[in-house]
C-alpha cells in the first residue's frame, strides 16, 4: 500500500496493512513543515531462528511503532532527536515499512522457550 505524502493532513489516515501473520495498523497523520507522524501498533508472531540452538519457534509479537515520515531531506534545525524516514519520491510504501520492522525485530538475539527455561 503506497500513500502520497501531500495527501496526508491533519486528520488521521488509518491503514492496515498485512504480511503472513503480522499486521502494521495504525494512521499517518501531518504533523508540521515536511514531517508526517506515524502511529501504529505491529502484532501477530514471526517465525524466528533460536539464537542459541537454531530451532525455529513462534515469536509473539506486540509492539507500539512511532516515527516521522519526512517528505524529502530531513534537517534538523533544532537538534531534537526523532526517529525519522526520509521518502524521496513523496509516497509512503507502508508494506516496505513493515517488512523494515519486521527484519528490525528478527535482527535482535531471540530464544526458543526450551533454552530460556535452560
Amino acid at each position: 500500500m503506497t500513500v502520497l505524502l501531500r495527501k496526508v493532513t491533519k486528520t488521521p489516515l488509518d491503514f492496515e496493512v498485512k504480511s503472513d501473520e503480522i499486521t502494521f495498523k495504525g494512521y499517518l497523520e501531518y504533523h508540521a513543515g515536511k514531517l508526517i507522524l506515524l502511529k501504529a501498533d505491529l502484532f501477530g508472531s514471526a517465525d524466528m531462528e533460536c539464537s542459541r540452538c537454531g530451532n525455529f519457534f513462534k515469536l509473539p509479537v506486540d509492539e507500539k511503532i512511532e516515527f516521522f515520515i519526512c517528505d524529502g531531506l530531513y534537517q534538523d534545525e533544532n537538534n531534537i532527536d526523532i526517529d525519522v524516514i526520509e521518502s524521496f519520491n513523496s509516497q509512503a510504501d507502508l508494506d516496505e515499512l513493515l517488512v523494515s520492522e519486521i527484519e528490525l525485530i528478527k535482527s535482535d538475539y531471540h530464544s526458543c522457550e526450551a533454552c530460556e527455561q535452560n
